[in-house]
């Protein structure tokens, strides 16, 4: 069974930075994409960062110059530097993977969610 993993949030204070990490364990074939999106109270779900199995990357226009996505396929896991933290970053940041798994080929994982709470 395929598990995303996240960790790493927080309280901080506005200005401040938090690394999450999200580790995908079980029976993987492969990874394609992997990203973090966020949600907060009231809103959808949305995009935050993206990197490809190649290492291409793609922001929101608002953390692009403040957040940095990476990537380490040895260990199947995706990390999000986020520096400059403002008080609109606060969300429940969830992980994403695109993988390939033995019996049910390709689909869509999410992990359970980690809060980030920005603090004026």
């Amino acid at each position: 069974q395929v598990q995303l993993v996240e960790s790493g949030g927080g309280l901080v204070q506005a200005g401040g930075s938090l690394r999450l990490s999200c580790a995908a364990s079980g029976s993987i074939f492969s990874i394609n994409a992997m990203g973090w999106y966020r949600q907060s109270p009231g809103k959808q779900r949305a995009l935050v960062a993206s990197i490809t199995s190649g290492g291409r990357t793609d922001y929101a226009d608002s953390v692009k110059g403040r957040f940095t996505i990476s990537r380490d396929n040895a260990k199947n896991t995706v990390y999000l530097e986020m520096n400059s933290l403002k008080p609109e970053d606060t969300a429940v940041y969830y992980c994403n993977a695109v993988l390939k798994a033995p019996v049910t080929g390709w689909g869509n994982y999410w992990g359970k969610g980690t809060q980030v709470t920005v603090s004026s």
